[in-house]
C-alpha cells in the first residue's frame, strides 16, 4: 500500500495514507499453498474476513489465523469489517477436525485461532473452541495454541469450558480505552467486562496459562488513557500486549482520528515493558495475531523459561 493511496476521511472526503502504512504483495509458493489448503478444507480466516493488511506477509510465510464458528458475527463493532448476521444456532461440528487437519498439514509449532461472536449460542461457541484446541493437541502434540476469544457474554461457565481445552495462550482484546469503548464496540461489549474476562481466565485457567490482549491506536484516545488501559490490563494479569494502528475498513466505520508515527509505537512498547508486560508487539501494521509465536517465545526467553 503506497503512500499515495487514499482512505475515507471523517467527513466523507479522502485522506492520504502516510508512507509507513503499507502492505506487501504475495510472494513465494507458501502463499498459494496456504490459500489452497484453506479452500480445500473449507476453512475461514480472520485474515480475509477482517481485511487484515498483513495477509500477504503472513500467508507468504506459511501462516494464517483460523476463524472458528463461521464468518457471521452477531455483533456490530464500529471498527470491524466482519459481516454481522444472526446465524440462528447453526454450528458446523466438523470444524474442529478440519482445523486440526490443517494445522497438521502445515506442521505448525504455533497456531492462532479466533472466533466470531456467537450470542445466538448458549455457550457462545465455547464447546466448539475447546474441542478444536483438543483436536489440535491430539493430532499435533507439539503445537502451541493461542485462542483469541470474545467475551462470551460474560458467562463464566462458558469461559471455563473454553479453558478446559488447555490453550497455551488465552487472548481477549480490550480494543480501546474506557472513554471510547461504548462508542467503538458493540453495546453488548464493555471495557469492564473485557477486564473481568481476562481476570477470570487468570483465576480458572490451567497453569501455566499466558494471557494476551490488544489495543488499537488512532481512534481518538489520549496518552493518559492508554496508560490507564495498560495499568488495568496488568491488574487483570495480562502477560502479552500488542499495539496497532486502527485502519478504517470502509466509509461507514469509525473514522481514523490520527495516524500514529512508528517512533511513537516504539515508545508505547517500551512503556508497556516498563509496566511489567512480558512481551509487547507494537507498530502501525501490528494486529493482535501478528508475529504471535515470536512474541510468545521472546517473552519466555526474557523470563528465562
Amino acid at each position: 500500500m503506497a503512500s499515495s493511496e487514499v482512505v475515507a476521511g471523517p467527513q466523507g472526503g479522502v485522506r492520504s495514507l502516510p508512507a509507513w502504512i503499507r502492505t506487501r504483495p504475495p510472494a513465494g509458493s507458501a502463499y498459494a499453498g496456504v490459500r489452497d489448503l484453506l479452500e480445500g478444507l473449507g476453512l475461514e480466516t480472520v485474515c480475509r474476513e477482517a481485511r487484515c493488511p498483513n495477509l500477504s506477509e503472513c500467508w507468504s510465510a506459511g501462516t494464517a489465523t483460523l476463524m472458528l464458528l463461521g464468518t457471521d458475527c452477531t455483533r456490530r463493532c464500529a471498527f470491524c469489517a466482519v459481516t454481522t448476521h444472526w446465524p440462528r444456532g447453526v454450528v458446523d461440528r466438523t470444524e474442529p477436525d478440519r482445523v486440526a487437519r490443517a494445522v497438521a498439514a502445515w506442521r505448525l509449532r504455533y497456531v492462532v485461532l479466533t472466533q466470531v461472536c456467537r450470542d445466538d449460542l448458549e455457550d457462545g461457541g465455547a464447546g466448539v473452541m475447546a474441542e478444536t484446541v483438543r483436536a489440535i493437541h491430539r493430532s499435533s502434540p507439539g503445537t502451541k495454541v493461542e485462542l483469541l476469544a470474545g467475551d462470551l457474554g460474560g458467562n463464566r461457565r462458558a469461559l471455563a469450558t473454553v479453558l478446559s481445552g488447555a490453550p497455551e495462550v488465552f487472548a481477549h482484546n480490550l480494543e480501546t480505552v474506557r472513554s471510547l469503548s461504548a462508542a467503538v464496540r458493540d453495546p453488548r461489549a464493555s471495557y469492564d467486562r473485557s477486564l473481568d474476562v481476562l481476570a477470570a481466565a487468570r483465576q480458572v485457567g490451567p497453569a501455566p496459562l499466558v494471557l494476551k490482549s490488544s489495543i488499537m491506536l488512532g481512534l481518538g484516545e489520549t496518552a493518559p488513557e492508554v496508560e490507564t488501559a495498560m495499568a488495568d490490563l496488568r491488574s487483570a494479569g495480562v502477560d502479552l500486549l500488542t499495539f496497532g494502528q486502527y485502519l478504517r475498513p470502509g466509509p461507514h466505520h469509525w473514522p481514523v482520528a490520527r495516524y500514529v508515527p512508528p517512533a511513537e509505537f516504539g515508545e508505547w512498547r517500551q512503556r508497556a515493558l516498563d509496566r511489567g508486560f512480558a512481551g509487547v508487539e507494537s507498530g502501525p501494521m501490528v494486529r493482535s495475531s501478528y508475529h504471535a509465536e515470536e512474541l510468545f517465545d521472546g517473552a519466555a526467553a526474557r523470563r528465562g523459561g
